[in-house]
């Protein structure tokens, strides 16, 4: 991928392909703080969602009191500021190898983290690239299961330094591990076969709609069946849910607005976003619980990405216009 000369690309990747392709973002299931209330739904936004050949239309879900943004959180952004030779010391003496930035993964989860060409790319990959640059290391990147990762398994055992999965920061999570500042805020997309006369959940009854397994998407339908009487279909990975949505094994299927992008491109005619709907869920980097040194230098990156420039790049390449 075309990489701006501003950052750093010195990814080294160790692919551990002994998992499942379990969704790297958002909130599992056992997550009772994620998806609790039901989340108001909205036309697609231009700055998140691609183009489709069916207008999308309007929802009458109840509204939630947590709006999401494409740009992240900015209101809790705090983590800013000059970070002193101290600072980046005693955050590098925290890594688990010398010299290398090691991160936990899911793939694929597009365009956040995906394999290309023997790479591994995304949004998530090229923020923790401008942390591994601050720090002087390269990142190297483990695709693991997700289980491991929300549970803080990953990081608290020192498999990984973090965590950078699409990951919703929730109170259960916080728990267990460090989050860094959001860095980008998701919204739920309900994507359905063009000229289906589907236009919101409620159009469902009786019929079949896909989710992913562990994430907050999947939390909203089971959520929502009784009151609407469809049946979820859960799938372990994206790339399952979206081919049952393309051969018709469901009627619709639900998932964060940006990970459809790249499907919708390539099937334009086929299928298509009808609502959008605002989950409050934020997406946050996870660290070792107590590793507050690299958590301040996360912080500071993330935030400073914002002011600089850098952020704006990197959400423009994989996401589309960012509006600040």
């Amino acid at each position: 991928m075309a990489q701006s000369t501003k950052r750093l690309r010195a990814s080294l990747v160790a692919v551990a392909i002994g998992g499942v392709l379990t969704l790297a973002a958002c909130g599992s299931s056992d997550d009772a703080g994620s998806g609790s209330t039901t989340p108001a739904a909205t036309t697609p936004a231009s700055s998140e969602a691609p183009a489709s050949s069916e207008a999308p239309a309007s929802s009458e879900a109840p509204a939630s009191s947590d709006a999401g943004t494409s740009g992240g959180s900015e209101s809790s952004a705090a983590g800013g500021g000059e970070l002193t030779d101290a600072d980046l010391e005693a955050a590098k003496a925290t890594l688990i190898e010398q010299g290398k930035l090691t991160v936990c993964t899911t793939l694929p989860f597009e365009p956040f983290q995906s394999s290309k060409g023997g790479e591994i790319v995304g949004f998530d990959v090229d923020i923790v690239d401008l942390v591994a640059a601050k720090l002087g290391v390269e990142q190297s990147i483990i695709d693991t299961p997700f289980e491991g990762i929300k549970s803080g398994e990953a990081t608290n055992s020192g498999k990984c330094d973090a965590a950078a999965a699409g990951m919703s920061i929730t109170p259960e999570r916080e728990e267990v591990m460090n989050f860094s500042v959001p860095y980008f805020d998701a919204n739920f997309a309900l994507v359905v076969p063009s000229g289906s006369a589907v236009t919101k959940l409620e159009d469902l009854s009786g019929k079949k709609v896909g989710g992913q397994a562990s994430t907050t998407g999947l939390d909203y339908l089971n959520e929502n069946q009784a009151k609407f009487g469809y049946e979820v279909v859960e799938y372990t990975g994206f790339d399952l849910q979206s081919q049952a949505l393309l051969t018709g094994q469901v009627d619709a299927a639900l998932n964060d607005t940006p990970v459809f992008k790249n499907l919708l491109a390539q099937n334009p005619d086929a299928i298509a976003i009808v609502t959008e709907y605002e989950s409050g869920d934020s997406y946050g980097v996870g660290m070792k619980k107590g590793n507050d040194a690299l958590t301040k230098v996360f912080d500071s990156v993330i935030t400073d990405s914002k002011a600089n420039g850098e952020y704006k790049a990197i959400y423009e390449e994989w996401i589309g216009p960012y509006a600040g």
